[in-house]
């Protein structure tokens, strides 16, 4: 009798995987703070081995006063995940927003933080859903598709 093998997803650990912080122009600290921020979120796998991935979830802030960059601040925020047996089709999803999603506070946090060491006001990003930019991406590539 052979035994159906069942797909396993769990989180094996979390951690920082580089972390920067620059303060470009220090004539920012001297004027009135009241910034133009940019924030970009991206994310990456890589296959450790055949049952094991890391989920990389970067998130860069640059804040403006003006045309002066008053700080940039990037974390790479990783994962690594077991995931045996998963169906190929569900591996987008999972690599894409269900992991990203444990990731995003780690990395919120991280931000936060370092931004706050450096002397200036706390920063507190938006929650991201990354469910529905996951979606809309499909939705896209399936737009794109449909008119190629």
């Amino acid at each position: 009798m052979s035994e159906e093998l069942q797909p396993q997803l769990g989180l094996e650990r979390i951690y920082t995987k580089d972390i920067s912080f620059e303060v470009p122009n220090t004539e920012v600290f001297t004027k009135q703070w009241q910034p133009e921020t940019d924030v970009s979120i991206s994310t990456s796998d890589n296959d450790l081995d055949e049952d094991y991935k890391e989920v990389v979830l970067t998130v860069s802030v640059t804040a403006k006063l003006g045309e002066s960059v008053a700080f940039i601040a990037e974390v790479q925020q990783a994962g690594i995940f077991l995931m045996r047996n998963i169906p190929e089709a569900d591996m987008p999803h999972l690599l894409q927003a269900y992991c990203p999603n444990i990731l995003f506070p780690y990395a919120r946090e991280a931000i936060s933080d370092i931004v706050t060491r450096g002397s200036f006001p706390q920063l507190l990003l938006a929650p991201v859903n990354f469910e529905q930019a996951f979606l809309q991406s499909q939705l896209e590539t399936q737009n794109d598709e449909g008119n190629a």
